[in-house]
């Protein structure tokens, strides 16, 4: 029997992201870890997880550090093409963890969404 596809977008100094990454584990998945914040974003990949999940660029906006502020992409003017640039030119702006299973895309906050996808 294959082992349905799961990825997880994960930034291993989260412990939300963690433990997303347990939860799906304990499912009996191994899933893709990509460690986003080395591989970076691609527009497009951006652009498709967003609609895989019914959401918008600030939805996945992280701004809880506050470079997003210090940035200005809080702004109600920020477009989410300003918001896509950035988060390609600084993958942290990304919300986390973000996680494609075989029935759909969920940014996994709180961290029981995930099992929605699994």
């Amino acid at each position: 029997m294959t082992q349905p596809s799961v990825t997880i977008f994960h930034n291993p100094r989260c412990s939300t992201s963690r433990d997303v990454l347990q939860m799906i584990r304990e499912t009996g998945v191994e899933p893709e870890v990509v460690d986003y914040l080395k591989a970076g974003w691609t527009k497009p990949q951006l652009e498709a997880l967003l609609a895989e999940a019914g959401l918008s660029p600030r939805d996945i906006l992280r701004t809880k550090e506050g470079l997003a502020e210090e940035m200005g992409l809080t702004s109600p003017e920020a477009t989410d093409e300003a918001l896509l640039g950035a988060m390609v030119a600084d993958p942290i702006l990304v919300e986390r963890p973000i996680v494609r299973g075989p029935r759909g895309t969920v940014l996994a906050r709180p961290k029981e969404k995930v099992l929605d996808v699994l």
